[in-house]
């Protein structure tokens, strides 16, 4: 029997983590703030979180400024796009499992 838990994507098991890549999978780019606001996060929290996913190389970051305020966006990557897939693809294999 194929061991379907070998195929979800360490980096991505962590609700919080898949959430953000959710996100940023549906729309074209996501600022810090929002971000913490629709996850209801605190800022450690989620900086955390993005930081793990900028080391797989996941995401994207850009810095800039609105109205000299700092503004720090991110968008995903290819590599965050085709994990994200890959991992979805897994957890439904193994719900297709539990069905059997």
């Amino acid at each position: 029997m194929k061991n379907f838990f070998e195929n979800l994507d360490k980096t991505l098991e962590h609700r919080t983590r898949l959430q953000i890549t959710s996100v940023l999978v549906a729309n074209d780019s996501y600022d810090f703030i929002a971000l913490k606001e629709l996850l209801d996060t605190t800022d450690g929290n989620l900086a955390t979180h993005l930081k793990a996913l900028e080391r797989e190389k996941y995401i994207s970051i850009n810095k800039s400024f609105i109205d000299k305020k700092p503004n720090t966006r991110y968008k995903i990557t290819e590599r965050g796009r085709s994990a994200f897939k890959k991992h979805i693809d897994a957890m439904e294999e193994l719900i297709k499992q539990q069905k059997k």
